[in-house]
């Protein structure tokens, strides 16, 4: 096996052109293709799969993924529900050949308790989503209750074998916090959500896994004004600069964005005695949808839906979508099937971002690299690492992938360049919340693997070595050491009363 050490070279900052050209946003996956703009409750953001690193929690997968970016916390009185009329999906294939042998979906539903509080002696129907205060014991003041269950499907989506994930209690419907609608109506939320985390009854499964379903902080780094601005942040500098990760550009910094996380038994993802795993998460909607000019006073018939599921989100790998794939193409990715990545390779091959890095800062010294077709983005992207995270057999297909027979890192002890860093338990081998994608992938894109003689060679990437940054630092210390891992969703109003 390979093992991919670090090392330091000037430090610059700088953020991806094609975005600032494109118009869409450099975050994982938020708002990243034209179509999904307009259905943001099936937008996954984000998709993480690690080993997990809790205490005495080794021998389990953690897979996390983020749907309905850009949440305002205040964002009242609906806040942020997912949708009961799409179906979310996590794929899991356990053999390379790009096809799913587990998939995880998920289905919501949305109860209205229809709560009403006397005037002038009429019960009349309240227009909040609750009217006092919510905590574990007593829910009673909560006026939308969402629930949600989970189906195991064994084999191809279509046509695999389907059977119901359970609670401890061998009961199939999971329940959903309310989302933090501020400390007056949710006192101590961080522990109010946390009771949320139940453990799970895997079909075919020994041990239980566990799950978790709820609005969280949203984990992405990234900055993004100064992106949208013609990349309006300095050139590359020619001198070490430790300052240069870290300027507090996160734009994300107060925005929340609604999980689902899954634990799972490496035993129960791994397959005749392969190690490495991949998955992506998807999400469907309904191929027909039917305005009801009369809704029902019921607040979930505002449109009928019917026909075949169609699948319009897509993330596996992350900033495949916004930097990689064609504005062009963007929905046609969304829509797409791993198996069927083929479609899409000259993205790869033939990267345009490199490209347009060289023309907005060719006279600060940043060439693109000289090697077609890129092997090692291939590598990163389609295939995994050879000796780190490449199946026996794999199809080329774009996917998150994970050698499960790599021993995670305690948090303490995680890099936050992952691979690249000297941390093989990090990206591109999985994704862990802390991993810095932006920046990996910027390094990466630009030739690192060459500087690390992987797929080429250091000649063909004079600009290897430089330490691109987009001034937004994503680190380890930023979140939690227990599934799932998230900081707890940030408060609509302030913390005290005033």
């Amino acid at each position: 096996m390979h093992t991919i050490h670090s090392r330091r070279f000037v430090m610059t900052t700088l953020a991806a052109a094609l975005l600032g050209i494109a118009g869409t946003a450099f975050a994982s996956s938020h708002r990243e293709a034209p179509g999904i703009t307009k259905s943001p409750k099936v937008d996954a953001s984000d998709f993480y799969m690690f080993r997990s690193y809790e205490a005495n929690r080794a021998g389990f997968v953690t897979l996390i993924a983020n749907y309905l970016p850009l949440q305002d916390a205040y964002g009242g009185p609906n806040y942020f529900s997912l949708d009961p009329n799409a179906l979310y999906e996590i794929h899991i294939d356990n053999n390379g050949d790009a096809k799913e042998d587990l998939t995880f979906q998920f289905r919501f539903k949305n109860t209205l308790a229809d709560l009403k509080v006397p005037v002038n002696g009429v019960n009349v129907s309240v227009p909040l989503l609750n009217i006092g205060a919510i905590s574990n014991s007593d829910n009673s003041a909560l006026n939308v209750r969402e629930t949600y269950t989970i189906d195991l499907v064994k084999g191809p989506r279509r046509g695999g074998v389907r059977a119901a994930v359970t609670n401890a209690a061998n009961q199939a419907t999971f329940q959903k916090p309310a989302d933090n609608i501020g400390s007056k109506s949710i006192p101590g939320y961080a522990d109010y959500a946390r009771k949320f985390i139940q453990n799970i009854n895997v079909p075919g499964c020994s041990t239980q896994g566990r799950v978790f379903v709820g609005q969280r902080k949203d984990p992405f780094v990234v900055n993004l004004g100064e992106t949208f601005d013609l990349v309006n942040i300095q050139a590359p500098a020619t001198a070490f600069d430790p300052a240069a990760e870290d300027k507090g550009l996160d734009a994300l910094a107060d925005k929340n964005v609604t999980t689902i996380a899954l634990e799972l038994p490496i035993s129960c993802l791994t397959s005749n005695g392969e190690p490495v795993i991949g998955a992506w998460t998807t999400a469907s909607l309904r191929q027909a949808r039917l305005l009801n000019p009369n809704p029902k006073s019921d607040n979930n018939s505002a449109s009928a839906e019917g026909g075949a599921w169609t699948q319009v989100s897509r993330l596996g790998m992350p900033l495949v979508n916004e930097v990689v794939i064609g504005l062009k193409d963007k929905d046609k990715f969304n829509a797409s099937k791993p198996v069927n990545d083929g479609q899409f390779a000259t993205y790869v091959t033939n990267p345009t971002l490199p490209a347009l890095l060289q023309i907005l800062f060719g006279s600060a010294g940043v060439k693109a690299p000289t090697n077609f077709p890129r092997n090692d983005l291939v590598a990163a992207f389609l295939t995994g690492v050879d000796g780190l995270n490449k199946p026996k057999n794999v199809v080329a297909s774009e996917m998150l992938r994970l050698n499960t027979g790599i021993a995670p890192a305690a948090k303490a002890d995680q890099k936050r360049l992952g691979v690249i860093g000297g941390d093989n338990a990090g990206f591109p081998n999985g994704r862990r919340p802390g991993d810095d994608v932006v920046d990996i992938a910027l390094r990466v894109v630009m030739g690192r693997l060459c500087v690390l003689n992987i797929g080429c060679k250091p000649s063909d990437a004079v600009s290897g070595g430089i330490d691109f940054t987009d001034g937004a630092l994503q680190s380890p210390m930023q979140f939690d050491d227990t599934f799932p891992y998230l900081k707890p969703a940030l408060p609509g109003s302030p913390a005290t009363i005033r």
